[in-house]
């Protein structure tokens, strides 16, 4: 099984993934023109203020949502990771799939504005690829394949955030408690499960209000304490920053033979981390409640900075500024030792056990305690908000397979379905908990190569009513107004929620359809 699982991975993550990862940011950029950069300051003031209904969560609580999904054991154990497999040079392309999937992220979640509706069960906002994969071309005669390919996409996606990538972060958390605590994994996975269960039964209202008050308050956590080992060590800067670039490139004579692997590792730990294409951020962003779809856009792509620019960013140079790394040739801790800082005992396994070393030179002891609380806060928030993305698809699959003849698929069946899932994500908890992390990082692995493929095809077919959305938005700011979203005026057909939008309602009108 091993062996099956590491060549579905191979083939999941190619070279072409990679490549085209990097090519979609390169297009979306130069397509809304650097939105990822000219609207920064935009970005930044729709984060704080927002709109929020019985129906929706505000713009705050939609970005927490998407970065408790973001940030997560990729921003650690992921770092950690493509440092030791593809250099200090990983770091460079993980800053480039950033800042490129900055403008990916953009196109996909105003999409996921645009084509989003209301869950005619619980009356919560929802949206995502399936949702904007299946609306978005209905009027056309590709409508009957792209049908198909929006339950292909929410079909994914519910195995790999119900069943794979759940038990990546369980696997973390429990590692580093066990590192830390001597805690049983097995109690670990249990705890975790019964917190969990009380979180995600409270529905997307409770996932939101959850997520916005833990996820900011440990994110500037561990960024402020990584930042003040980094300033201890602050006269390796300058250092760090030129192996980190000539790693990237192959100019260190130590890494050019993994200057592939600086790229592969970069982008592929950087789309784990940050989520930008893979399909998972539309989800969050169309949970909000905003009078423009591309106000959600541009939040959620200030999302990819926080987590790839900030906390990423403050793991590596943790890590590399106190020398708690090594290099190894072959993508394996079987091969060669290429370089290393010269902190690592021998002992040391790849993941997070490099920052918690790192954190030890500034607080002896304190640093297993110390990553071991971030990723217990990390690790369940992003498990939460893979439930949410889970559920989301499944409503979408029980809505496309009822019938006006069948409505229990929506009923009864719906809501046993909902139960099974929920049961699912929790036993991928305990199993992910007491699994190996190589295991458990190749199931990840697959998860997100699956979502990523299908979703950055899907968008490059479907971008242009986002660039519509972004050209309507910057000319009635221009014009002083707060901007409302009208389809018709943009000739945008099967945005069937804002055909019935009212800005002066704060719910969904009842004939809007499913």
């Amino acid at each position: 099984m091993s062996e099956f699982l590491d060549a579905v991975n191979g083939y999941v993550w190619s070279n072409a993934l990679v490549y085209l990862c990097l090519a979609a940011g390169v297009y979306f950029s130069l397509r809304s023109r650097f939105v990822q950069v000219r609207q920064v300051r935009e970005m930044v003031r729709l984060m704080l203020k927002g709109e929020k209904s019985p129906s929706g969560v505000s713009s705050f609580q939609a970005l927490t949502m998407s970065l408790a999904g973001r940030i997560g054991t990729g921003n650690i154990a992921g770092v950690a990771t493509a440092i030791a497999f593809g250099g200090p040079g990983a770091l460079f392309w993980m800053w480039a799939m950033a800042f490129l999937g900055a403008s990916t992220s953009f196109v996909e979640c105003t999409l996921g504005q645009i084509y989003k509706t209301r869950d005619a069960l619980t009356g919560e906002y929802r949206g995502g690829p399936a949702y904007y994969l299946s609306r978005a071309m209905a009027h056309t005669r590709a409508a009957g394949a792209f049908k198909v390919y929006g339950l292909i996409f929410a079909a994914v996606t519910v195995l790999a955030c119900g069943l794979l990538l759940p038990s990546v972060q369980s696997n973390s958390m429990a590692s580093a408690m066990e590192s830390a605590w001597g805690f049983e994994k097995w109690w670990v996975g249990a705890g975790t499960v019964i917190v969990l269960a009380f979180v995600i039964i409270g529905g997307v209202k409770r996932i939101a209000a959850f997520a916005s008050i833990v996820v900011p308050f440990m994110a500037v956590v561990y960024i402020a304490l990584a930042l003040v080992v980094v300033i201890v060590n602050g006269e390796r800067i300058p250092e760090v920053l030129q192996l980190v670039f000539a790693s990237a490139f192959g100019l260190d004579s130590a890494f050019g033979a993994i200057v592939g692997s600086a790229v592969m590792w970069g982008v592929k730990r950087g789309i784990y981390s940050n989520e930008a294409g893979q399909g998972t951020g539309p989800h969050a962003a169309a949970a909000a409640e905003v009078s423009h779809p591309a106000k959600q856009g541009l939040v959620q792509a200030f999302a990819v900075y926080v987590d790839t620019l900030f906390v990423c960013s403050a793991t590596g140079f943790l890590i590399l500024s106190t020398g708690a790394y090594r290099v190894f040739e072959g993508e394996s801790e079987s091969g060669p030792v290429l370089a290393e800082g010269g902190l690592l005992a021998t002992t040391v396994e790849v993941g997070p056990a490099y920052a918690q070393v790192g954190f030890d030179t500034l607080w002896s002891g304190a640093g297993s305690t110390f990553i071991a609380v971030s990723l217990a806060f990390f690790c369940f928030t992003t498990i939460v908000a893979y439930y949410y993305m889970a559920e989301t698809n499944l409503r979408f699959l029980l809505g496309r397979f009822s019938t006006a003849s069948m409505p229990v698929i929506r009923g009864t069946v719906g809501s046993n379905l909902t139960m099974a899932l929920q049961a699912l994500i929790l036993v991928s908890v305990i199993l992910g908990a007491v699994s190996t992390a190589t295991e458990a990082w190749v199931l990840g692995d697959i998860g997100v190569g699956l979502m990523a493929w299908l979703n950055i095809v899907g968008i490059l077919i479907l971008q242009q009513p986002a660039y519509r959305a972004l050209w309507d938005y910057e000319k009635q700011k221009k014009a002083g107004l707060d901007p409302v979203f009208d389809p018709h005026a943009l000739d945008i057909v099967g945005a069937t929620f804002w055909e019935n939008y009212d800005p002066n309602k704060t719910e969904e009108p009842q004939r809007a359809r499913t």
